[in-house]
């Protein structure tokens, strides 16, 4: 069965073999809307194509550019954790310190 493409379900995705925009019959001659050549229609139909095919790629550049920003803020939570675990293990070694000066003080 030979059936003609539709709008959303064209014979053919390329550009150069659908067939060619025709004026609407139900617009009246001098109507307000510009005609639209088949030349403009190829370029925006290839520009929507275009695009689409790039949208995988910017979304993978910003999941990507999450993805490095989450490891950068982890990476600076852990070393933020072992230079409080540093410095409280210097505030304990500080403490001992004083107290063996102030037992040989003492003796």
């Amino acid at each position: 069965m030979n059936t003609a493409g539709t709008i959303d379900r064209p014979l053919t995705h390329d550009p150069k073999k659908q067939a060619p925009m025709k004026p609407s019959t139900s617009e009246p001659m001098g109507s307000a809307i510009p005609d639209v050549t088949t030349t403009g229609a190829n370029d925006s139909r290839q520009n929507r194509t275009r695009e689409m095919q790039l949208i995988p790629e910017a979304l993978a550049r910003a999941h990507m550019h999450e993805r490095l920003q989450e490891a950068e803020r982890e990476r600076q939570a852990v070393r933020l954790a072992v230079a409080r675990r540093m410095q409280r293990r210097a505030e304990r070694a500080s403490l001992r310190a004083r107290r063996a000066l102030a037992m040989a003080v003492m003796q």
